[in-house]
C-alpha cells in the first residue's frame, strides 16, 4: 500500500524533523489516524517531496522525520484544458477526473452556450470549489505537481492562450482530423478546448481557428462536457509518452 500524500509548507520540507500541524496535519492525525512508525509523503505541490515517518502522533498534529527528499521534474509538454462551464456539479467532476489524469492547467471558460454563469459571489465560490477539488484529487492520486486552476476567461482569453500554445486544439464533433492522429510537440503547451453542453459556437470556432487552433475529433461518440477533457487527456498523455 502506498503512503498517503499531504500538503506541507516548503520551509518545513527542508527540515530533518518537524511538527506537521495545521489543517493537513490535523487530517493526518485525527481523520487518517496515522500512528508512530507509519509512513507518509509530504509535498509542497510544486514538485518537492519529502518521504517521512511518524515519530509521535498527537491529537491534531504529527511529529515527523524526513527520511528522503527529492524533486519531481515538471512534465513536458504541459497539458492545458480550457473547460466550458458546465451545469451543476459537473464542473467539479471534470476537474477531479482531469486532475487524476494529469492535466497541468485547468481554465474555466464562459462560453457563449454555457448555461452556467459565474458572476459576483457565485464566481468566487465556484472557483474555490474547483480549486479545492483539484487539491484533494491531486493528493488522492499522489500528484506532486498540483494542477493550476486559473480564474475564468472569456473567448478572447481562450484565443490568446491558443495563439501562444505549441499546439492548440478545439474538440469538435464535425472535425475531420482525429485527435489521435495529430502531430504533437515535445515541449511547450498543448491547449485543448472543451465546449459546454451546447457545444462550441460557430463564431468561437472561427476565433480559435484564427488563433491557430486545430479542430479535432475525439471519437465516434459525443461525450459529455464533463468527460471529454479527461478522455482527451488520456489520449494525449499516451501519445506524448507522459504515460
Amino acid at each position: 500500500m502506498t503512503a498517503p500524500v499531504f500538503l506541507a509548507e516548503a520551509a518545513d520540507l527542508a527540515r530533518t524533523e518537524f511538527t506537521f500541524g495545521g489543517p493537513e496535519g490535523r487530517h493526518a492525525a485525527a481523520v487518517r489516524r496515522l500512528r508512530a512508525g507509519e509512513r507518509l509523503d509530504l509535498t509542497d505541490g510544486a514538485g518537492t517531496v519529502a518521504e517521512c515517518v511518524v515519530r509521535d502522533a498527537g491529537k491534531d498534529s504529527l511529529r515527523v522525520e524526513v527520511l528522503r527528499r527529492y524533486e519531481v521534474p515538471v512534465p513536458q509538454p504541459r497539458l492545458v484544458v480550457v473547460q466550458g462551464l458546465p451545469k451543476g456539479d459537473r464542473g467539479e467532476l471534470a476537474v477531479e477526473m482531469m486532475t487524476e489524469a494529469g492535466v497541468d492547467v485547468i481554465v474555466p471558460w464562459a462560453a457563449a452556450r454555457s448555461v452556467t454563469r459565474w458572476k459576483g459571489d457565485r464566481a468566487a465560490k465556484s472557483l474555490d470549489r474547483w480549486r479545492s477539488t483539484a487539491r484533494e484529487a491531486g493528493k488522492q492520486s499522489r500528484r506532486f505537481h498540483l494542477p493550476e486552476v486559473t480564474g475564468p476567461v472569456t473567448t478572447a482569453g481562450v484565443a490568446a492562450l491558443l495563439s501562444s500554445a505549441a499546439l492548440g486544439i478545439v474538440l469538435h464533433e464535425e472535425a475531420s482530423s482525429a485527435l489521435s492522429a495529430l502531430e504533437l510537440p515535445g515541449a511547450g503547451d498543448i491547449v485543448v478546448v472543451v465546449g459546454p453542453e451546447g457545444g462550441v459556437a460557430e463564431e468561437e470556432i472561427l476565433a480559435f481557428r484564427e488563433a491557430g487552433a486545430v479542430p479535432a475529433l475525439l471519437g465516434p461518440t459525443v461525450l459529455r462536457t464533463s468527460t471529454a477533457g479527461v478522455a482527451a487527456a488520456a489520449v494525449l498523455q499516451t501519445r506524448t509518452g507522459r504515460w
